[in-house]
């Protein structure tokens, strides 16, 4: 038997903001709050243990320091890279610079707190 990634933690420092964001991105909805002002978002009608995993935005940690070691590849589903990259930075999202040379076919940005995420170029069925 095999482990399955049930949830990702990302300590912030507003985790109402990128729990705003994130949700926008993803099409996720809030799933919950903890007493410390943790939030977790996650799939509507799935939640916790469905076929993706949830987030949750965990209030702690000064900024960020150095390189992450984990980040986030996300697909468009319902359009093309363009038109995604476009309606992700109107939700706040900007582009970073990791020495990329221009002719990757994805594209790294940040979210409203500076964690590095990718845009992939492929598009995905939704599930």
């Amino acid at each position: 038997m095999a482990c399955r990634i049930s949830e990702l933690v990302i300590d912030c420092a507003e985790p109402q903001r990128l729990a705003a964001f994130w949700s926008e991105v993803l099409g996720y909805v809030e799933l919950g709050r903890e007493e410390d002002g943790g939030i977790e978002i996650g799939p509507p009608g799935a939640g916790f243990g469905g076929p993706q995993p949830t987030l949750i935005l965990s209030p702690g940690g000064g900024p960020r320091t150095g390189k992450l070691r984990l980040h986030i590849d996300v697909n468009a589903t319902d359009r093309d890279q363009d038109a995604e990259l476009e309606r992700l930075l109107a939700l706040g999202a900007t582009p970073v610079d990791i020495g990329q040379t221009g002719t990757e076919n994805w594209h790294v940005l940040a979210d409203p707190e500076g964690n590095e995420f990718c845009l992939l170029h492929r598009r995905l069925p939704p599930l």
